[in-house]
């Protein structure tokens, strides 16, 4: 608990510092089909941007701990660096070759896809509950994906896909590797987006208003990260899970409002099942960490007495 709070007020404030970051992120379509640059251009930029604010960030928060943690990463955290902005280049490309909504409902499903992988590379146990979710999401991707062949969306799509794999991949390695400095890895990781596209692209041959419009990104990207790492410190996993959710929706509301983007109706309904999927599932893992500190509460009650 954060000093100088109390359980209610800490719990309210990480409610509200983690659907704030939903919305920050649900921003990212919007600002990548604003700014008229190519993808790995866009990445430099908002890596460079958000790797600086993101360190600012560490080494504030160290210096504010009585015994803080090394930043050292060996080789653990380089192979999670490098397969964030593996996953950050697929991500930026997708925007640019389908819509919004396509994209935040199939990274909606990397949940799903981490515990495969976590059962597949460190044989995590796969609940029922996660693999009927999972079954349903899946669905829901097929649908969207196989409506757009023909129209060039497949690809777009595609990417999505590759950086959901990558997404999910990043989230199984943390939990592999729990001694490992996760934020200072994605502040390494958006340098390492700055150093590629710095060497493969122009970065300096941008307009004016994309120059402002990629710093906007990278600190809102950076602001996004820096509100989920502080809000889920004050509530349980569960309901940071479910609340990050909302991250679909509000990107999905954004690219209508900004963009006049509505997908087609096949995007809408696999969405929609993917949707109810998500939430479904979090919703269940919420509602049973509830009954679980409920239980323990009474326990603890009943021991007292």
């Amino acid at each position: 608990m954060t000093p100088g709070l109390d359980e209610q007020t800490g719990r309210m404030l990480g409610i509200a510092l983690v659907a704030c970051s939903a919305a920050v992120f649900g921003l990212a379509g919007v600002l990548t089909k604003s700014i008229h640059t190519d993808p790995l251009t866009i990445n430099c930029w908002r890596g460079l941007v958000g790797a600086l604010l993101i360190a600012a960030y560490v080494f504030w928060r160290r210096s504010r701990e009585a015994s803080p943690r090394p930043l050292r990463l060996g080789w653990r955290g380089w192979l999670m660096a490098a397969v964030g902005a593996a996953a950050s280049v697929a991500f930026i490309a997708a925007f640019k070759n389908t819509y919004v909504a396509n994209v935040a409902i199939i990274y909606a499903t990397a949940p799903f896809v981490a515990a495969l992988l976590g059962w597949l590379l460190v044989r995590e146990k796969v609940r029922s509950q996660t693999m009927l979710a999972a079954a349903l999401s899946l669905a829901g991707v097929g649908l969207m994906v196989f409506s757009g062949i023909g129209t060039g969306q497949p690809f777009g799509d595609g990417l999505a896909l590759l950086m959901t794999l990558g997404s999910a991949l990043y989230m199984v390695l943390i939990r592999k590797f729990r001694d490992t400095p996760v934020v200072w890895a994605g502040a390494v990781s958006a340098f390492l987006l700055f150093g590629l596209g710095w060497f493969v692209t122009d970065p300096l041959a941008v307009s004016q208003r994309d120059a402002i419009l990629l710093a906007a990104f990278g600190a809102s990207f950076a602001l996004a990260s820096v509100l989920w790492t502080e809000g889920s410190r004050l509530i349980p996993a569960a309901e940071a899970g479910l609340l990050g959710s909302a991250e679909v929706p509000f990107a999905i509301l954004f690219g209508w409002l900004f963009l006049t983007e509505f997908p087609p109706a096949a995007s809408l309904v696999g969405g929609a099942v993917v949707l109810l999927a998500v939430f479904a599932h979090a919703g269940r893992d919420l509602a049973l960490a509830r009954a679980g500190t409920a239980h323990s509460k009474k326990c603890i009650a009943a021991n007292k007495n």
